[in-house]
């Protein structure tokens, strides 16, 4: 995909592009991303920025030398860092003309239907305001249960929220390559992936001090963006000029991610990826069939095991009889209903659960496939 063919980005920004050496945040960083949005914004492009660095900002502010271990200790450090963080950010926009605004999303957000719309909802309306969401993940009050675990996934979900044509993933490394450019001096750059799953291998773990995602992190949010229908670029940092219209260049040089033809949409991408799960249906190989291969809906017929606990229009996971997830979906049923009508056929279900008249434990359209049919 083009740069002159977006019309949204979304731009996400590492803690190791901001991190200054000496501690706290690069201001130099901050300004370089500022002019690239004015770039952008002058053509037409909206943009939304998902950042780290409240932490690495905190960190600065506090003339810490490591980053703390324990929840309460890196909340305490995100809390004091956010406001650093979004001061610069704003005043560096300002100088540009242009507004931002900070908005902090938790895991809850875009877990429960209502909130995900609340939140889409707004980052339409700033969008509208010619205004720039700055989005962080709400660091200060989330839980381990209820965390993103990393900003790549967050903007790989926030890129689906809002619709957006490309996603942007800055970092400190050219993209991804065949092997460990560190170790193997053969190692090439990987322009282009078709097929987030075959590369998958490729991936190592986490490379910055500051930072918590890794390459792993990265193709995590490929597979999201990608199934979205939403193209991913894997850009260094110190490329991010390149995405300025103005660069009279070529393509910016980095890998660029594939969008899937068959893309999830609208609820769909809500119960694959936003949604939290609350437990798993296994069924047996004839459902698992039916629902991957032709498109049809969960029926107790073939539910041979329940594990753990929900309650009607919950989201659960469906596992086949080698336990691999192969759909989400919106049940129908709580735990318990499910383990009482399970193996039976349809007609006899109304038999053994009040107030339910239906067929489908998990309707066919409240479902995502999580593999390729």
């Amino acid at each position: 995909m083009k740069i002159s063919e977006v019309r949204r980005v979304v731009l996400k920004i590492g803690s190791s592009s901001l991190n200054h050496p000496q501690g706290g945040i690069d201001e130099r960083a901050i300004n370089e991303i500022a002019s690239v949005i004015a770039a952008l914004k002058q053509s037409g492009v909206e943009c939304i920025i998902v950042s780290s660095g409240a932490v690495a900002a905190g960190m600065g502010q506090l003339k810490l030398s490591a980053r703390p271990r324990d929840l309460a200790g890196k909340q305490a450090v995100a809390a004091v860092g956010q406001g650093v963080l979004i001061e610069m950010y704003t005043r560096y926009l300002e100088r540009q003309g242009i507004i931002g605004a900070q908005v902090l999303l938790s895991r809850i957000d875009l877990a429960q239907a209502s909130h995900y719309r609340n939140a889409q909802n707004t980052l339409e309306k700033l969008l509208r305001l010619q205004v720039v969401p700055i989005i962080n993940e709400n660091d200060t009050v989330a839980v381990d249960e209820l965390c993103f675990g990393d900003n790549d996934t967050l903007s790989a979900l926030v890129a689906g929220l809002v619709g957006a044509d490309l996603l942007v993933i800055l970092t400190d490394v050219d993209g991804l390559y065949s092997a460990n450019p560190k170790k193997d001096q053969s190692a090439q750059l990987i322009k282009e992936v078709t097929d987030v799953s075959a590369v998958e291998c490729m991936a190592s773990g986490a490379g910055s001090l500051l930072g918590t995602g890794g390459m792993v992190t990265k193709l995590r949010a490929a597979k999201i963006a990608t199934r979205f229908g939403i193209g991913m670029l894997l850009l260094n940092f110190t490329r991010l000029p390149e995405l300025s219209p103005s660069t009279k260049s070529q393509e910016p040089l980095g890998t660029f991610f594939q969008p899937l033809k068959h893309r999830l949409a609208g609820r769909k991408r809500w119960i694959a990826y936003a949604g939290l799960s609350e437990g798993s249906i296994q069924v047996d190989e004839g459902a698992a069939k039916a629902l991957v291969e032709e498109g049809k809906s969960l029926l107790a017929k073939g539910i041979t095991n329940v594990e753990g606990t929900w309650e009607r229009k919950e989201i659960v996971r469906i596992i086949n009889s080698q336990r691999e997830e192969i759909a989400r979906g919106v049940v129908e049923l709580s735990d318990a209903e499910v383990k009482l009508v399970k193996g039976l056929h349809s007609e006899k279900l109304h038999q053994f659960v009040e107030s339910f008249d239906g067929e489908e434990v998990v309707h066919r359209d409240n479902m995502t496939l999580m593999v390729d049919a």
